[in-house]
């Protein structure tokens, strides 16, 4: 990493600031934490080109943030450099930041009546069938890759991002036209793709329509009939932030703990959890969010920073705060920031962390001699701000066909049959191209034993 003289990395040429993107960052993103603490428990940064916000380093003061509500709201439409017309229209910082109608950037009674709706609903998924459907869609995947005649696959793109296509699409009810378009959204907002998240809310909208005119036994169908009574577009903008949070974030979270449970630092005989909880403290899957606006001038260590200047929180510096680290064994191993804290905590986080934990287990158990073919300090990370993922794991084995048993797969048909469509024409979707035989098709066309 580049570093000025004073010790700083090499920030944005126009404002002298530490730009959180970019090789320089992606390469290092500790060191320039690291640098960044020196100056106090916050620091202006680059979140994106031309797009400042207050960076947030220390566990302390992150947490008092998160649990300050009355001080630190959400609702971006506050953003003074927004409202002065300094963020340009395509700025990737918009996706990611700018206001939607959801639990994640609403504050008081609006926000409790969403969070409500997503609670509920998600307190009816069942445990055992959602780690079902996570080692049922883990054994085709591995299935697909695990039989390669050179015995190596890049387990990103062939396992990590797609098992949660597979998973969320289930829960969501997605036939598999929209699901493939959801995770191409989904994966664009975080990559800083153009136009993504017009892609995600289009596949979100389509997926609304259906399942106003056939309900299902999905959490898109719950979520649209609490008692919250949320309209369509409420649906559809609280399914962006569940499917966001929920499928780019969780393919961090398996590609990373994987790569640390494979890899020659591991000890071995810890369990999977272990892994996934290094995972959560040591690589945050989303790094860097969660950004609040101040309803009031407020001192952060020896700087002022104005009412409605964004005020981002590092989920990935403060959980490896020096104060904090000092103190870890002494702490709860569920004392991370990785899933937020105070009102706007992630409400799956129990979910998240056994889809990771299922996923792994399923990759050790269906490739019992797999290795990561590069050492994990050699890994590549993406130069984004937001998540903390891989860019690739090359792994080999030994390949062999995989051959699930007869009772998992008829427990698959089992399980999606009422809460999955089971056509791809279940929805208009005629006056746009689609893939024929996409992932989603391919794998219910599996449990079918087709």
């Amino acid at each position: 990493m580049q570093h000025s003289e004073s010790g700083m990395p090499a920030g944005c040429p126009a404002h002298g600031n530490t730009a959180l993107f970019g090789p320089a960052f992606g390469s290092d993103p500790e060191g320039t934490y690291a640098a960044l603490r020196a100056t106090g428990p916050s620091a202006p940064v680059e979140i994106a080109p031309d797009v400042e916000v207050e960076l947030v380093t220390s566990y302390d003061a992150a947490l008092f943030i998160l649990q300050n509500p009355a001080s630190f709201v959400r609702d971006s439409r506050r953003w003074n450099a927004l409202s002065e017309g300094r963020i340009a229209e395509d700025s990737p910082a918009l996706p990611m930041m700018g206001y939607r109608p959801n639990a994640l950037f609403t504050d008081g009674a609006a926000h409790a009546r969403l969070r409500q709706a997503i609670t509920d609903s998600l307190a009816t998924v069942n445990e055992l069938q959602l780690v079902r459907q996570t080692q049922q869609s883990a054994a085709y995947l591995i299935g697909q890759f695990g039989s390669a005649p050179h015995g190596q696959a890049e387990l990103m793109t062939d396992y990590a991002r797609p098992l949660p296509l597979l998973v969320y699409s289930g829960l969501f009810g997605c036939p598999p036209e929209i699901g493939d378009r959801v995770i191409a959204g989904v994966s664009g907002i975080y990559d800083g793709t153009p136009n993504a998240d017009k892609v995600l809310g289009g596949a979100i909208a389509d997926l609304i329509e259906l399942k106003r005119r056939k309900p299902g036994d999905d959490l898109t169908t719950r979520l649209m009939e609490h008692s919250a009574g949320l309209n369509d577009e409420e649906v559809l903008h609280q399914l962006v932030v569940l499917l966001s949070g929920g499928t780019a974030p969780l393919a961090a979270s398996i590609g990373t703990s994987s790569a640390l449970y494979l890899s020659e630092d591991w000890q071995t005989g810890l369990p999977v959890e272990d892994a996934v909880s290094h995972t959560l403290w040591n690589y945050a899957p989303i790094a860097n969010y969660a950004t609040h606006y101040p309803t009031h001038d407020v001192e952060l260590g020896n700087r002022t920073i104005r009412a409605n200047d964004p005020i981002t929180i590092s989920f990935a510096a403060a959980n490896t705060d020096p104060r904090l680290t000092a103190h870890r064994e002494q702490l709860s191993a569920k004392a991370h920031l990785a899933f937020g804290a105070g009102p706007h905590a992630c409400p799956a986080k129990d979910p998240a962390f056994m889809i990771t934990v299922a996923a792994v287990e399923a990759l050790l158990n269906g490739l019992p001699d797999i290795e990561v073919r590069v050492p994990f300090k050699d890994l590549n990370w993406a130069p984004i701000p937001w998540s903390r993922t891989l860019l690739t794991l090359p792994v080999r084995f030994t390949p062999k066909v995989i051959a699930p048993k007869a009772s998992e797969r008829s427990s698959t048909t089992s399980l999606n049959a009422t809460s999955i469509p089971q056509s791809t024409s279940a929805t208009n979707t005629s006056s746009r191209p689609q893939p024929k035989g996409g992932l989603f098709s391919r794998f219910l066309a599996w449990t079918r034993g087709e």
